[in-house]
């Protein structure tokens, strides 16, 4: 994704809250103090402001929910289990790795919202809701892509819905957990198949020492370098990072 187009879709949430935040410091204060017939004082607080600020704090976890996060962090997270390394590579080298990797692949749908939704609103052309709008369209047709249809089907039995015409009409309140589930379906399918070479790996070596008597040292310790080892040959990292990266087409 170019620098521009990254550099105004992280601005995005303070370009839609700055008409807000203007008309509150104008003509709508935020907070502002009556005198009560008591003798005390009353407080009153803008509404809207408060709600605007208070989604910018939940912008985090919908951002890294709503995304491809989620399957990557799992199977790093996995893939390290199953190399029985310890803390190597450590957290924050997975979850920055994770996030790097969930820019990349989500580079298409943020170029759309950035070319229909925040340029636009930055023009004048369109309001803040149908720029909200215009920005829920990509993002909505990515999880869609991602998303089973049982996983929807289950949610939508838990609401108590009847179904919907069709997949444009799934309201975000029942894909994102629809997709929720669904991406941690698809990250232990992929972390599964990841672990079968190192548990392989284990058996053999722990056979082979079971066999030669020597039943006290611990076959972790000695199919570490062997795992180590295959997973280095076979370019295990970039295996992986573009298995899971190519499992977002649709």
């Amino acid at each position: 994704m170019k620098r521009p187009a990254l550099i105004a879709l992280l601005g995005l949430p303070g370009a839609l809250l700055l008409p807000a935040l203007a008309s509150a410091a104008a003509g709508l204060p935020a907070i502002t103090v009556e005198n009560a017939p008591g003798g005390g004082q009353t407080w009153s607080l803008s509404l809207q402001v408060l709600a605007l600020m208070t989604a910018i704090t939940f912008l985090p976890a919908i951002l890294l929910m709503m995304t491809s996060f989620t399957r990557i962090v799992i199977v790093l997270a996995i893939l390290r289990q199953a190399l029985g390394a310890g803390q190597a590579p450590p957290n924050q080298v997975i979850v920055g790795l994770s996030l790097f990797l969930t820019l990349f692949v989500m580079a298409p749908v943020f170029d759309r919202i950035n070319t229909e939704a925040l340029q636009p609103y930055m023009a004048g052309t369109i309001e803040m809701s149908a720029a909200l709008d215009s920005a829920g369209g990509p993002l909505k047709q990515f999880m869609l892509s991602q998303t089973r249809e049982s996983d929807i089907a289950t949610f939508v039995r838990i609401a108590g819905g009847e179904g919907y015409a069709g997949p444009e009409d799934v309201p975000f309140s029942v894909l994102v957990p629809s997709f929720i589930t669904s991406e941690l379906k698809s990250a232990f399918m992929i972390g599964f198949l990841i672990f079968i070479p190192f548990v392989i790996i284990d058996l053999v070596v722990a056979s082979i020492l079971m066999s030669m008597g020597m039943m006290m040292l611990s076959p972790v310790l000695i199919s570490l370098p062997f795992k180590l080892m295959l997973f280095v040959l076979v370019d295990g990292w970039s295996l992986v990072i573009g298995t899971l990266a190519a499992s977002f087409n649709p």
